[in-house]
Formats: structure tokens, C-alpha cells, sequence
């Protein structure tokens, strides 16, 4: 019956030693192996220890793996009190055995400022290529496929290990979700959604983000799926266009913040015309007034109200593109943020001329509601590269702002009709043919306020946006699988 050994992160023996009293006398566990680090080697009875750099890295998995012989191995990767539910390790070892999955996880209790609250997760599906997929802290592996992993490894990777090992036992088997809450694990994060989305992209966590970007393109090639930097030419000789360029504002009540973002716009100071597209979404808090009113005294500014009442923000976006007055280059500016200085939209169409691109993506500051810097900061999104960046894509969550658009790609691709994840869908999409260009100084002012749309999301919000976007993932994924298939029969 000793089919499973434990690995826990240990910091505080006292944690660990409560967690341990949970586990240890379960007929199911073999073994419990304490990883710790070389300051921290405490030996508590029952135990041994393995002594780690970091739970994160290749040579802490090798190691588990060398003491995993046992059917089953569960790793715990956080240091503070596990709180297994009834029969939880009875439970996650059917499953197992049940599926014959790579890697079992569950929901699980959180304990946040000591309050316990329910956090579910997400089903894995092919596209769950970003990095922060939320396994939560206990994973259940089944140790043929750790090991089968642990021997594909040549890297060896200081941050990416626990990464890596996942990609590569999804490439042997399933990643099954367990949806019941079979433990309780304390959280110490108790920054809000809107403030822990743009960690990725922090300069610190550079290092970081290149071996994740190494781990994720070695599983793309892996799988079928990694596109070389091999890209359509555009020769920009479409002429049927009133303007060269056209910004794109879709709204819906905005009354505090449109205005700052209208004159952001026509002040732009460009050698092409220009105006500004704002499609209203029915706003009924007075932003509709005082549009109008800069369309009466303003020519460049073009009111639409749509005709359907079915329109998130992309599909107002395909009213604003669609419409006769759109220009050559359609430009994003968001009703709660603004241009940086008067030549941003010069900067964003030279780009497009300059990089031989499809879409253009350009840098920007986070700034509190008064347009004061707050971190981190600029955002540049510089882990992007020509070479490999529609590859990297795929495994972020975003690639950036202000984004612009050459008008004819983008008429015929559409834009999805919601209002979360459009702009992600288009840039994979369109990275899956043409290059997409960067402008990496700042050329736009991102307001963080109460009233973001992504400010504070609770849980259930947040997994049904990492769910679409998984789902836009594994679309692209299988498209570019097919691609690769028709190019080397070809």
C-alpha cells in the first residue's frame, strides 16, 4: 500500500512539522523528504532531508526524482502548514490510478489574513502555456513520468525547473484537475488582481522570464508547434482608404476619464491625416454628451452608436475598423488611458513602414489616476524579439500597448466579440503569419483607478479570463500544428 513518497518545501520546522503529523501515518506514504536549504537544515524525526537551491530549479526536481521510487510523488511547494481535507491523499491517488495522468491537482481552501475561503482552478488543456497556471501547491505526480521527464531535461534551469517538468510530462499524459477541495494552503499575497498582472513583465524578473521563454519554445518544437521567424510581406499599397490612420476608441461609461483621452488625440502631430473613431456603447452617465460635443466642434472626431446591443469591446472595435472613415492603420487608446506626448501616433506608423509588420505594439508607464508613476513603472514588454517572439506569445498573457493595426489584416481576421482577451487572440493570430513591430519607449499613459476593468477580480472572474485565454491558446497551438504539418509535407 506505500505507493506515494512527499516532498515538502521546508523553512519553518514548526509548519512542516504540522503538516507532517497529517501525512506521515498514512498507509499510503512510504516516505517524507524535507527540502531545504543549506541555512535551514533542521532535521525533525521521520524525515529526510534533501538540501535544495530552490524549489523552482532543475537540480532540486533531479533530486526528487532520485529519491522517488514510489508510484506516485507529491510534491508540496509551499513551507507553511498543509492542511489535507478527509481522505485527500486516498483521493488524489485514485484519481491517479483511475486516469493514469501525468500530474494530479485540486481546488483548495485558502487562508488569507486567517480567513478561509474557497479557491477552485482551472481544467489544463494544450494552451495552458503560461508559466503562472495555477496548479495551487500540492501536485500529485506519477513518478514513471517525472522521471521520463527528468531524463528529456538538458537544460538546467535555475527558475524554470518546476515549468519545464510540467511541460514535459504533458507531452507523455494528462494533467487532470480534481474539482473538490481537498486541502487548505495559506496565501500571503494579498495584493489585488489588477496589481500582480504585470509581475511577469517586471525588470527584476527578467532573468526569470528567459528561461521560461527557453522551456516553453523547447516544448513548442517538441510538440509541432514553433513557427521560425519566417514572415509574409505587406507592401502597404492598398489605396482605398479616406486617411492614413484612424484611433480607435471603444466606451462605454467613461464621463471622468474620455475627455483627457480625446485631447490626447488631437494634439498628435503627424505628416498624414488623421481622425478619432469613438464607438459608444450606449453610455449613459453623460460620456455620449461630451463626445458629441467634440464632434461638433472637432471634423476628426467621428461619433458611432452601434446599431446592435450585443458588443463588447472587440466588437465595437470591428464597428470602428469596419466603418468607411477607418484609415489604413486602425490605433488603440483605451477610454481610460492617454497618449504620452503628441507624436505617438507618428512613432506607431512609422513603425508599421520601418518593420515591414502587420501589427505594431509600443511601450507604456503605469501612472495612478493623477498621472503619477507607480510601479513598476514602464512597461516595454522587451523579452519580445524578432526572432521569437510569436513563440514567447504564447506563453505570456499579453503583449503590450498602445497596439495598432494594419486596417486590411484586420478587417479580415475580425476581432472576437468580448471584452477581455480580444487583443491577445489578435496578436497570436496575426504573429501566426506577419511580424509584429515594437516601439519600445514609452508612448502611452495606462491609469490604474478602481473602475479598471481588471482592477479587482475575484477568483471565479479571474479563472474564466485564464480560461479563455487558454482556450485562445490551445486554438493558435493546433492551428500552428497544422502549419507545420502542411510545411514539411510540402
Amino acid at each position: 500500500m506505500k505507493k506515494i513518497n512527499c516532498f515538502l518545501a521546508c523553512n519553518d520546522t514548526a509548519q512542516t512539522e504540522k503538516t507532517i503529523q497529517q501525512i506521515i501515518h498514512s498507509p499510503l506514504v512510504n516516505a517524507v523528504y524535507l527540502l531545504v536549504k543549506k541555512e535551514c537544515n533542521i532535521p525533525i524525526d521521520g524525515c529526510q532531508t534533501i538540501e535544495i537551491d530552490s524549489i523552482q530549479s532543475s537540480e532540486t526536481i533531479k533530486k526528487i526524482t532520485e529519491k522517488s521510487d514510489t508510484a506516485y510523488s507529491l510534491i508540496y511547494t509551499k513551507d507553511t502548514t498543509l492542511e489535507l481535507g478527509q481522505f485527500a491523499l486516498e483521493r488524489f491517488f485514485l484519481i491517479a490510478e483511475d486516469t493514469q495522468a501525468g500530474l494530479v491537482y485540486s481546488d483548495y481552501y485558502e487562508i488569507k489574513d486567517g480567513l478561509r475561503s474557497n479557491h477552485p482552478v482551472i481544467d489544463y488543456q494544450e494552451g495552458s502555456l503560461r508559466d503562472d497556471f495555477n496548479f495551487g501547491s500540492v501536485l500529485f505526480y506519477n513518478t514513471e513520468f517525472l522521471k521520463e521527464a527528468v531524463d528529456e531535461t538538458t537544460e538546467n534551469y535555475q527558475f524554470a525547473g518546476l515549468y519545464n517538468l510540467r511541460l514535459k510530462v504533458s507531452q507523455q499524459a494528462e494533467l487532470v484537475h480534481i474539482n473538490e477541495y481537498l486541502y487548505s494552503e495559506v496565501e500571503f499575497d494579498t495584493r489585488k488582481s489588477g496589481e500582480k498582472q504585470f509581475d511577469y513583465v517586471d525588470p527584476k524578473n527578467r532573468s526569470v522570464q528567459l528561461e521560461m521563454e527557453s522551456a516553453c519554445t523547447d516544448h513548442l518544437k517538441k510538440i509541432g508547434a514553433y513557427l521560425a521567424p519566417d514572415f509574409k510581406k505587406i507592401a502597404f499599397n492598398e489605396s482605398n482608404f479616406p486617411l492614413e490612420a484612424s484611433v480607435i476608441i471603444p466606451i462605454k461609461n467613461r464621463v471622468r476619464t474620455v475627455e483627457a483621452a480625446i485631447k490626447s488625440v488631437l494634439i498628435q502631430k503627424t505628416t498624414f491625416a488623421f481622425n478619432l473613431i469613438i464607438i459608444d456603447n450606449f453610455s449613459t452617465d453623460g460620456t455620449s454628451e461630451l463626445i458629441e460635443k467634440y464632434a461638433k466642434k472637432d471634423s476628426r472626431v467621428i461619433h458611432l452608436i452601434p446599431e446592435r446591443t450585443d458588443l463588447g469591446i472587440g466588437g465595437c472595435w470591428n464597428e470602428g475598423v469596419q466603418h468607411s472613415a477607418c484609415g489604413k492603420f486602425a490605433v488603440q487608446l483605451d477610454s481610460d488611458d492617454v497618449y504620452q506626448n503628441e507624436n505617438t501616433l507618428q512613432s506607431l506608423v512609422n513603425a508599421f513602414y520601418e518593420q515591414n509588420c502587420a501589427m505594431v505594439i509600443g511601450s507604456y508607464t503605469m501612472t495612478n489616476f493623477k498621472m503619477e508613476t507607480i510601479p513598476p513603472g514602464l512597461i516595454d514588454h522587451k523579452e519580445w524579439t524578432a526572432e521569437n517572439g510569436r513563440n514567447n506569445a504564447l506563453r505570456i498573457n499579453g503583449l503590450g500597448a498602445p497596439r495598432a493595426f494594419y486596417t486590411p489584416v484586420l478587417r479580415d481576421i475580425k476581432v472576437p466579440n468580448t471584452s477581455y482577451g480580444e487583443d491577445y487572440a489578435l496578436g497570436l493570430r496575426i504573429s501566426r503569419e506577419y511580424q509584429i513591430g515594437r516601439v519600445y519607449q514609452s508612448l502611452y499613459l495606462c491609469r490604474r483607478w478602481d473602475e479598471n476593468s481588471d482592477a479587482s477580480l475575484d477568483v471565479v472572474k479571474m479563472n474564466g479570463h485564464n480560461l479563455y485565454k487558454d482556450k485562445i491558446r490551445t486554438i493558435e497551438l493546433k492551428a500552428r500544428q497544422n502549419l507545420v504539418k502542411k510545411s514539411i509535407i510540402r
